[in-house]
């Protein structure tokens, strides 16, 4: 029995229980007749109003940033996926060549009937870096984030560029700073709405802060017994973090 990943955007339809939440099965919710789904594993992804509940069971709408942590690991990685797909199916819906609709072809898939091309779920890469200047760390903060909130240098990776040069780039376009020693962390699926996003460290080489882009507001090196407030879980700059504290990196 498959376990429904009934979503709109990046909300989902959950089941509570005396521990959280998890994802309903087909047994608590019938997915209606003609709606486009994704199955991957032990998963059926459909949109959120296409799910009719048929059990005695009481679903509630709940955020995926905010259900992590209250929910099982693996219901939480699904639902991601299953996320990232769906948004993906209702935005890529015409050939960019022909302009015809698409029709699925896979599982992961869609295909125009005129001309053939096939089309993947994109993913957007964005590095995000931990800059070090001895047991300090750079932390900035991005117009994007509240107003309290201090998190890592980060940005999309440009065409015609390595990882790495992403790194060195957003850094400099971003605080004026220059890096050395750049090196790959981790990375992690982030689907809000469909980024992967690349962790690095690098030691700082020389300049002085500057925000030169107009995307920072703030920015400082900041000691471990002087952290301000910090990205919530589950984002790879929390956990990159987290590990800077625990002097992992």
């Amino acid at each position: 029995m498959k376990s429904l990943i009934l979503a709109s955007q990046s909300e989902l339809m959950l089941v509570k229980t005396s521990e959280g939440y998890r994802l309903p099965s087909e047994s608590e919710a019938e997915v209606s007749d003609g709606s486009e789904t994704f199955q991957f594993g032990a998963y059926l992804a459909a949109s959120l109003d296409a799910g009719i509940p048929v059990a005695d069971v009481r679903l509630e709408r709940r955020g995926l940033r905010e259900s992590w942590g209250m929910m099982p690991e693996e219901h939480y990685r699904a639902a991601s996926k299953g996320i990232e797909l769906l948004n993906w199916s209702s935005s890529e819906r015409y050939c960019g060549k022909d302009g015809v609709s698409l029709v699925r072809a896979s599982d992961i898939s869609k295909r125009c009937p005129e001309c053939g091309r096939e089309y993947f779920p994109r993913l957007n890469p964005a590095v995000v870096v931990l800059v070090k200047k001895g047991d300090e760390a750079l932390l900035v903060h991005a117009s994007t984030l509240r107003r309290n909130v201090m998190a890592l240098v980060a940005g999309f990776v440009e065409t015609g560029e390595t990882l790495e040069e992403c790194v060195a780039r957003e850094v400099k376009e971003e605080t004026s700073l220059e890096i050395e020693d750049i090196r790959y962390y981790g990375s992690q699926s982030w689907p809000f709405p469909h980024q992967l996003m690349i962790g690095f460290t690098a030691r700082y080489k020389g300049g002085e802060i500057r925000f030169s882009d107009g995307e920072l507001t703030a920015g400082a090196f900041f000691s471990r017994d002087s952290v301000p407030v910090i990205p919530t879980m589950p984002s790879l700059t929390r956990v990159m973090i987290d590990a800077w504290l625990r002097r992992e990196i």
